[in-house]
């Protein structure tokens, strides 16, 4: 009875939160290019025949189509494991590549039978095998089950329903992975003698994931420019530690009229001079000053396969260092803060437009997180208003 009191109890609690989840539908891990919607929210489309990505260390190379049906096993499962979301989906993706550069590789020197399994070569570390070079001698599963994609994929999330909970843990058994650095994550599952190894393939899991995959929330459906490749990461516009929130997306009073309005970006209060960032690869489709007293910059991408738009707001004349037709990278410098236009001070006004420039702005923040963009600090309130 205390047991049916207490899930009661539960439930009313949780009811409000869970009424504001989608719900997905499932997805046959052995159907991968028919644009299943999945129960994260997200859309895996067609898989393409090839992908050129580029390290955190600058070294580009090309993934083959059976490597990015791989990545589409580990995006499928993930998908449809609760709690993981698009971060636990990148973190895998991490420790796939970093592992076994996405093959599924036999260890014929250590297990001769797992040479008779599908696979796309031989390693020889220790007794490891497959995506994630799982070791049967420490209790991950038998060579038949490791020989199989999608339940390496269920071992490392793992979780109650995983299928060696609860150990060997899987990420979702560890504490506060959510919190954790994406790299330190995937150590803490895999227990490597090389821990800093995961982080350098972050960009590439990011590209992977965008190309793979669509967003349901915050999507635009337009496709992307052909004259402007997909982003191969995405960085957050200001310096970390440089700046606090002090405004957000929606209605709200405006500090200098005190009218109702909508505030259609998000502010950033950071001191006069300090350095924009570009959000992604993109081209530059307006720098200069609008109506001759505000500074801004427009820049047109290609993010998750669809046309994205970002503006930055307010800096001076002399603070804008790019020019319209520049073509930009993620995390260039663009401009300076500044506090020209409609301004009660120096900051970064932001604006997200899913479908181009033309198109309604989007709430930023949430757009952000979902992302996991690089360099975001934890939203901090306070400080005085500002407005473009």
């Amino acid at each position: 009875m205390k047991k049916l009191l207490a899930a009661a109890a539960t439930f009313m609690l949780l009811a409000p939160m869970l009424g504001l989840l989608s719900i997905g539908l499932l997805v046959n891990p052995a159907v991968l290019n028919q644009g299943n919607c999945i129960a994260s929210g997200v859309i895996l489309g067609p898989i393409p025949d090839s992908l050129q990505v580029t390290m955190k260390d600058g070294y580009t190379f090309t993934l083959n189509k059976q490597q990015l049906t791989h990545a589409g096993t580990i995006i499928t499962v993930g998908a449809n494991t609760p709690g993981v979301g698009r971060d636990g989906i990148l973190i895998a993706l991490m420790a796939a590549l970093t592992e076994s550069t996405l093959r599924q590789l036999a260890n014929t020197g250590t297990y001769p039978e797992s040479g008779s399994y599908p696979n796309d070569g031989n390693g020889s570390d220790h007794d490891s095998l497959g995506l994630f070079q799982m070791r049967p001698q420490s209790g991950w599963g038998t060579v038949a089950e490791l020989m199989d994609t999608t339940y390496q994929a269920r071992a490392f999330y793992g979780g109650p329903d995983g299928p060696n909970y609860p150990s060997p843990r899987g990420l979702l058994d560890i504490p506060g992975w959510q919190q954790m650095d994406k790299g330190e994550a995937a150590q803490a599952v895999e227990v490597s003698a090389y821990p800093d190894r995961y982080q350098n393939y972050e960009p590439v899991a990011r590209t992977i994931l965008d190309t793979l995959t669509r967003n349901n929330s915050g999507g635009s459906g337009v496709p992307g420019d052909t004259n402007i490749p997909e982003t191969s990461r995405l960085v957050f516009p200001l310096p970390t530690g440089s700046y606090v929130h002090t405004s957000s997306f929606g209605p709200r009073i405006d500090p200098i009229t005190g009218e109702a309005r909508l505030h259609s970006g998000t502010d950033w209060a950071a001191p006069d001079g300090t350095p924009i960032f570009a959000l992604a690869d993109g081209l530059v489709t307006y720098a200069g000053m609008v109506d001759g007293y505000s500074g801004q910059i427009t820049i047109e991408h290609t993010i998750g396969g669809e046309k994205v738009a970002t503006k930055y707001i307010h800096m001076w004349a002399h603070g804008i260092h790019v020019t319209t037709g520049d073509r930009v990278t993620a995390g260039q410098h663009i401009g300076d803060v500044g506090s020209s236009g409609h301004s009660t001070g120096p900051h970064l006004h932001f604006q997200v437009h899913p479908g181009g420039a033309n198109a309604p702005a989007v709430d930023a923040e949430p757009w952000l997180a979902e992302r996991g963009v690089e360099g975001i600090d934890a939203p901090v309130g306070g400080g005085p208003g500002c407005t473009s």
